[in-house]
């Protein structure tokens, strides 16, 4: 399947956490948007003096029409993580303690079906198709992708607390 990788986005964060509730906001975010989740892989390292680390992989992917496909590889590596209890106003609340990182790269796919595979003819109408579309397929599905990425990222940061509650592009595809 051609696809084109667009601009890869890194969160970094060192300090308190919800481990949980971040992991549930990624998968409440894949469901809203309709994509398929896949684990690639899961590491967990036998905890050291200063915690323990963790990688983990995944791919999300969504049919956008019967021509593109999105997806979504998205690594995690934490470092030096350890389980705390923290006081609040409610009581005490379980909370991760480490280094977290996080890579969210799209991946903008095209003729996922395989419809102009096999034959010469279908490769060169395949390639045709491409050179038509290409301003089609890298600005309109290109574009969406990328604010799809920006949106994921912006939404983690919020949860982290890493950022303002606000952004430039809120609205731009229909949504929140």
């Amino acid at each position: 399947m051609p696809h084109t990788n667009l601009k890869s986005w890194t969160i970094r964060y060192n300090g308190l956490f919800d481990f949980d509730g971040l992991y549930q906001l990624m998968t409440d975010w894949c469901k809203n948007y309709g994509y398929i989740w896949r684990e690639k892989f899961y590491k967990h390292k036998i905890p050291s003096a200063k915690g323990a680390e963790q990688e983990m992989s995944w791919v999300l992917e969504k049919e956008v029409t019967e021509y593109i496909e999105y997806t979504f590889d998205i690594y995690i590596h934490v470092w030096e993580l350890s389980e705390v209890e923290v006081s609040s106003g409610i009581g005490k609340k379980p909370l991760s303690s480490g280094r977290i990182e996080i890579l969210i790269k799209p991946i903008l796919g095209w003729d996922w079906q395989k419809k102009f595979g096999g034959s010469r003819f279908a490769n060169w109408l395949g390639k045709t198709y491409e050179k038509l579309y290409s301003k089609d397929l890298e600005s309109k599905w290109g574009d969406q992708l990328h604010y799809r990425a920006l949106n994921l990222q912006n939404l983690i940061k919020k949860f982290l607390d890493m950022q303002s509650k606000k952004h430039e592009y809120k609205g731009y595809l229909g949504e929140d």
